[in-house]
């Protein structure tokens, strides 16, 4: 039996020094120290020696284990080492080795006009405000003038939730919500996105973004909400545009207005841009009607305000020559990569 320990130590060391990987490792440990292994099979032969050889074969038996597995220990470091080297050679990267940069994301070009009209508006003193998307019919009609059964709400074409509860058709929920909270005198800008049920095509879509305009304060005149919305054009179009205004009806303004800009393309003088007009549409406004006031809570013999509402949209098809508005929408990183 003593042959026979010396026989498994000395295969044991043979066969570990040819391991070469810690799989193969783990094989042979099974193969000598396993349950079903050349030790325990050696240990459960004990029985057939005599009382007095037991004690001196069972030590023998353990001794062999424990060198068994102290080269096991030994060459698992070994072979661990020697993976570890062979991984990072694998995974070394040559950082002075030239490599196209990756693609990196940049604004979307309606929220680079969102941010760029709220610069313009708070630097005018006016602070922004939000509102929910889902709103009550009482703060997105009637509050604002907008009574049930009213013709002007078939314009809207609003998405109900329930009888009372709808998808916002604009941001003017806001102007109301802020009226009712707020004390004059106060000026905000809401920009959000809003819904409405248009067929998708070049110039409408079921979801876009508006920005609304509100300033409440004694002896508010038209005379500021011209000087204010021809600032806002001259930020973003530049120092040469001109402004006009034409009469027009909303039920929460009173009176109300279309206001044009003169075109980008033909300065004035009349083009394809323009249809001839030399006057390109963008934005409607108005007085606040007292009526909205008084509904609102303010005194309307006190107090006097302008609104006005801009597509996001419709700036941004202007300002950067883009014809087609669901080009916003599509996600396309050639259309998008323009706007770095």
């Amino acid at each position: 039996m003593q042959d026979k320990i010396r026989q498994i130590v000395a295969e044991a060391r043979e066969a570990l020094e040819k391991a070469d990987n810690t799989a193969a490792l783990e094989a042979l440990r099974v193969q000598f120290q396993g349950k079903k292994g050349s030790l325990t099979q050696l240990l459960r032969g004990m029985g057939q020696l005599s009382p007095e050889e037991r004690p001196q074969m069972g030590a023998l038996i353990n001794a062999a284990r424990e060198s068994i597995g102290a080269m096991i220990d030994e060459r698992r470091g070994a072979l661990r080492a020697a993976e570890r080297e062979m991984q990072l050679a694998r995974e070394t990267i040559d950082v002075t080795e030239p490599r196209p940069f990756p693609k990196t994301g940049t604004m979307h070009p309606l929220y680079k006009v969102q941010d760029e009209m709220i610069d313009v508006f708070t630097g005018m003193g006016f602070d922004v405000a939000e509102g929910p998307e889902v709103e009550l019919d009482t703060f997105n009609f009637e509050l604002l003038n907008l009574p049930k059964n009213h013709p002007a709400r078939d314009a809207q074409d609003t998405f109900y939730i329930e009888d009372n509860m709808v998808l916002r058709t604009h941001t003017s929920p806001v102007q109301a919500r802020t009226m009712q909270t707020r004390k004059p005198p106060f000026r905000i800008v809401c920009p959000g996105r809003v819904y409405r049920a248009d067929e998708v095509d070049a110039t409408h879509s079921p979801v876009f973004h508006q920005m609304e305009g509100l300033a409440i304060d004694r002896d508010v005149s038209m005379c500021d909400l011209k000087g204010t919305l021809d600032a806002f054009v001259k930020s973003v179009f530049g120092e040469d545009m001109q402004t006009r205004f034409r009469p027009s009806f909303f039920p929460f303004t009173e009176p109300s207005a279309e206001v044009d800009m003169s075109c980008m393309a033909c300065h004035g003088k009349g083009c394809r841009v323009c249809k001839g007009t030399g006057w390109i549409e963008v934005l409607g406004c108005g007085m606040v009607n007292p009526k909205v006031l008084d509904m609102n809570g303010i005194d309307s013999n006190v107090y006097s305000g302008f609104a006005f509402g801009i597509g996001l949209e419709r700036i941004a098809m202007l300002k950067y020559g883009v014809n087609d508005m669901r080009l916003f929408y599509e996600g396309d990183t050639r259309f998008l990569e323009q706007f770095r």
